[in-house]
């Protein structure tokens, strides 16, 4: 029996952003990638690597201009992104791609309800519902936040950022998209909340067999969340492969030199190593 499709498939994606002075500046530089249906991926490099516009890439959320997004194929379940007018891409975002940010705070309406917010997400995404409330206080439940009854009433400001988070989890998933995208979920929460929403997502993930891409600069969150990883630099994938084998036995320079950075219980060292970046150079030339 033939292999099925990827769900999503990514060739020679480029990101260009332009400026006033001097020529675009390259994000992306002409990566390719696959993702079947069910599988998890780990994007792993340091800010400014183009792993966060090659995830917003996917949905067009990139403003263009000043962005540039060309690429000889991007398709999300046989939606061929670039060849979509905006009122398509509106259907698309969210039914079949959807977002968890960094930062709760700043994604969720403070003037607005959970339940107003989620209730929004269902009307367009799933109108077949009838109960929507029903559905809403299920995928609270689903997320972990307690006394969802009472939280339906409640605004943004009124919710912890932990739970804030797992409130943006829930509108994502509600709209059971097919590709979730989990753009550095935990950067804005304290470590004891940050392991508890890796949690989440991992437990999530293997409940509803969910296809995801995290986006992270720490390789210490990926190893029960991604089948995958994809490391980037400089706007290139410079290594990729199974999870635990990337993790055990890395082959790139930067690679080695990211895991290096990772603080480990038990390790007797001064100081964490710092990035040599005049010997990566010198590696890939």
């Amino acid at each position: 029996m033939p292999d099925s499709p990827p769900l999503l498939r990514i060739r020679d994606l480029k990101i260009e952003f332009r400026r006033h002075d001097g020529p675009p500046a390259q994000a992306v530089k002409g990566i390719s990638l696959d993702l079947k249906q069910g599988e998890s991926i780990a994007i792993v490099g340091e800010s400014g690597s183009g792993k966060s516009a090659t995830a917003l890439s996917l949905a067009r959320l990139l403003p263009e201009p000043p962005a540039s997004i060309t690429a000889t194929e991007l398709s999300i379940a046989g939606h061929h992104v670039l060849q979509m007018s905006e009122k398509e891409l509106r259907l698309v975002r969210g039914k079949e791609i959807a977002y968890v940010f960094q930062e709760p705070t700043t994604s969720l309406n403070p003037v607005l309800t959970v339940r107003t917010q989620i209730g929004e997400a269902l009307a367009l995404h799933r109108p077949e519902v009838k109960d929507r409330e029903a559905e809403i206080l299920s995928w609270l439940n689903k997320v972990g936040i307690t006394e969802p009854e009472k939280r339906l009433r409640a605004y943004p400001h009124e919710l912890s950022g932990g739970m804030q988070q797992r409130v943006m989890i829930a509108m994502a998933l509600c709209c059971q998209p097919k590709l979730l995208i989990a753009d550095e979920p935990t950067t804005a929460l304290d470590v004891t909340i940050q392991k508890q929403i890796m949690e989440l997502l991992a437990a999530l993930r293997r409940e509803l067999n969910m296809t995801m891409i995290l986006i992270t600069h720490n390789f210490g969150i990926i190893r029960d969340v991604a089948d995958r990883v994809a490391v980037m630099y400089r706007g290139e994938i410079v290594e990729t492969g199974p999870t635990e084998e990337v993790l055990s036995n890395p082959q790139h320079a930067y690679t080695q030199a990211l895991l290096a950075c990772v603080p480990r219980m038990g390790a007797k060292q001064a100081r964490l190593r710092t990035i040599d970046y005049a010997a990566l150079e010198k590696a890939s030339a």
